[in-house]
């Protein structure tokens, strides 16, 4: 601890500034890779970051990173950042630095993840390798890694956290069908290899011989991987603060108002004990858990220091690294469970598709929350409340607000894990209606 935020004080004394931020980053992951059911590599990074902001002037910013971690490195970064906003335009939406404050606990920093061997994720592979039917061959990761971060300024701030990450991830393959599986926990301990294997090679043994489905508006149900890319993407697109202030978000006008089904309640969240938070974010504010969505209701935005002054507002501790034009963002989001099991979600169907996750998901219309991606992995049709067999991938078209509203039941189970590397926790979903534009010939 003191270690990164000693080097942070290093670039606190810089010449010629009123006020100092240093963000401090390190993170020791390491990765085993798994193809044609053989571990064919391993690999460890070790990397860190300083990112200093110096104000001169009252409002003018300059921000220089580095990777330098040394005292040297640290004063030369600030010298740097000096000079920068010595030339730098006055920032009239700069809402000074943070001020110090306590902060909660987040995460889990566990010693046997962090300490985690090349040997002891492949036995993970190995368990999940010893799922394979006939004909089956296996692809995926293992993964473990620390992640530490502090942040210092010149008002005080001196904060400090480390968390343990850990997951693994399964793709396997039969002669015509595919299956996943994957899981995310704080520590290594707490993997399931056997749940996700067994879950990935289950898919396929389902999704033999799959058939044709007409694209088109479909009931679905979408499993958490699935539901994990909606919620992501509805942060990004709809709660980030300067957006909903500017008047460029799905939600700018519409706090307080109904935007989708009142079975949906979206929480960011960072401090629960099911998330892999940070008490702080990239400003040094504390965070605190923040309704998106109650009961349906659009409730709050993500706010920095820049948008929560824009807004009239305070910031909700949603800061990232400066410079940061976009403002607050929510990292930490989770999706609150229903009622129902996962019989329950497939029983109440007609003719509907049941949906792993997605895959290769962009943006098409901000505004409207509109997305496209594919099917992947597990794509099955359900008729009559039972599912019947595989159908061939399809590419969707879908506003997530619209897909969001049409929500039928919300499962009772949830799960942590991320599309773009994040973490969202999140249950499976019945939807009534999603659109789905075309079709796939795998």
């Amino acid at each position: 601890m003191t270690d990164l935020l000693s080097l942070g004080e290093c670039a606190l004394r810089a010449d010629g500034a009123d006020a100092v931020e240093v963000l401090l980053t390190r993170d020791d992951t390491a990765l085993t890779r798994f193809a044609e059911s053989q571990v064919h590599q391993n690999t460890a990074r070790v990397d860190g970051e300083a990112r200093v902001r110096a104000v001169v002037d009252g409002s003018r910013i300059g921000v220089v990173a580095t990777n330098d971690l040394t005292p040297a490195g640290l004063r030369d970064a600030a010298a740097a950042a000096v000079e920068a906003a010595r030339v730098t335009p006055p920032d009239q939406e700069f809402a000074g630095l943070a001020p110090p404050a306590a902060y909660g606990t987040a995460g889990l920093d566990d010693p046997a993840t962090a300490a985690a061997s090349p040997a002891d994720r492949a036995a993970l592979v190995g368990t999940m390798l010893r799922h394979l039917g006939a004909g089956m061959v296996a692809a995926g990761t293992a993964e473990t890694g620390r992640h530490e971060v502090a942040v210092v300024n010149t008002l005080g701030v001196a904060a400090y956290h480390a968390t343990t990450r850990a997951s693994l991830t399964v793709l396997v393959s039969g002669e015509d069908s595919t299956g996943w599986g994957e899981h995310t926990d704080a520590a290594i301990s707490a993997l399931d290899a056997d749940a996700a294997a067994a879950r990935a090679v289950a898919k396929v043994e389902r999704g033999r011989a799959p058939v044709d489905v007409e694209p088109g508006d479909w009931q679905v149900v979408l499993e958490p991987p699935a539901v994990s890319a909606l919620v992501e993407w509805l942060c990004w697109l709809a709660f980030c603060g300067r957006d909903v202030v500017e008047g460029r978000s799905a939600v700018s006008g519409k706090l307080g108002e109904r935007i989708c089904s009142p079975l949906v309640t979206i929480v960011d969240d960072p401090l629960s004990p099911s998330m892999l938070g940070q008490p702080f974010d990239a400003e040094g504010t504390p965070k605190q858990p923040l309704d998106l969505v109650r009961d349906g209701v659009a409730a709050g935005a993500a706010h920095d220091r820049m948008s929560a002054r824009l807004g009239g507002t305070e910031s909700t501790g949603h800061a990232y690294p400066a410079p940061n034009p976009q403002g607050g963002i929510p990292g930490n989001p989770s999706m609150l469970p229903g009622d129902a099991s996962p019989d329950d979600l497939v029983a109440g169907c007609g003719r509907a598709l049941l949906v792993t996750r997605f895959h290769y998901t962009n943006a098409l219309h901000p505004l409207a929350t509109t997305i496209t991606g594919m099917t992947r992995d597990g794509t099955f049709l359900v008729e009559d409340g039972e599912i019947v067999g595989g159908v061939r991938n399809l590419r969707f078209t879908q506003s997530v607000l619209a897909a969001l509203s049409a929500v039928e039941a919300v499962g009772r189970d949830t799960a942590l894990g991320s599309e773009f590397g994040g973490a969202v926790r999140v249950p499976a979903l019945r939807i009534g209606s999603f659109h789905f534009s075309s079709a796939t010939t795998f």
